[in-house]
């Protein structure tokens, strides 16, 4: 249960399944229409494996409120307050994963110091961390950054293919230029070489969405 204000608030917690329900829509959308069929489950196996390494490394598990859909398009302003709309699929999970939401929106571009700022402001601001636990932040906010815009990839493709809204294409090629900033990141290596080898780069600009 959750505390707000006078009410308690039953809120299902974050897991692996969960993290993988998400991350599976790019398995299953974007992989399986931008992949040879013959390449696609051996493809789906190696990247879905290596993503539970990855979960499994998360240190800030279900500390806190996780609204899920994170962004400015959610965060409204009345009377100098801010509000949240559209919290009908908060998970209790991460402290990291509506950080990740917000200042890796593939909507909006910001410069890479404001990302850096507002990541470094956020953890100043936090009092569920202390400065040992600061160190392990950055690769929590990578993991789930990652996470959340390999789901994102997967929704785009998936309102596209089975809604015919093609709009959202336009955001494919931002979104993976976040994840190939955040799988700079070491702990990457083996996900950042499988992903190439399933959607090489010069697919990662590919618009007009057509399976192979």
């Amino acid at each position: 249960f959750i505390k707000i204000k006078n009410y308690k608030v039953k809120i299902v917690k974050y897991n692996l399944l969960e993290l993988h329900k998400e991350s599976d829509l790019f398995l299953d959308w974007y992989l399986k229409n931008n992949c040879k069929k013959k390449e696609f489950k051996k493809n789906k196996s190696k990247i879905r494996k290596e993503l539970t390494t990855l979960y499994k490394r998360l240190n800030f598990q279900n500390r806190c409120f996780v609204h899920r859909d994170f962004h400015v398009s959610n965060i409204m302003i009345k009377k100098k307050n801010f509000g949240l709309i559209d919290s009908q699929d908060a998970l209790n999970g991460n402290l990291l994963y509506d950080p990740a939401s917000l200042i890796d929106d593939v909507r909006i571009k910001l410069p890479l110091d404001l990302k850096y700022k507002l990541f470094e402001y956020y953890l100043s601001k936090t009092r569920k961390i202390n400065e040992i636990e600061k160190i392990l932040a950055k690769n929590d906010f990578d993991i789930l950054s990652i996470q959340r815009n390999l789901k994102i990839l997967g929704i785009f493709v998936r309102l596209y293919k089975r809604d015919n809204k093609s709009n959202y294409l336009k955001f494919l090629p931002y979104t993976w230029e976040l994840l190939q900033l955040r799988l700079k990141n070491p702990i990457f290596e083996n996900l950042s070489a499988q992903l190439i080898k399933a959607v090489p780069l010069k697919k990662r600009t590919k618009v007009n969405f057509n399976a192979d």
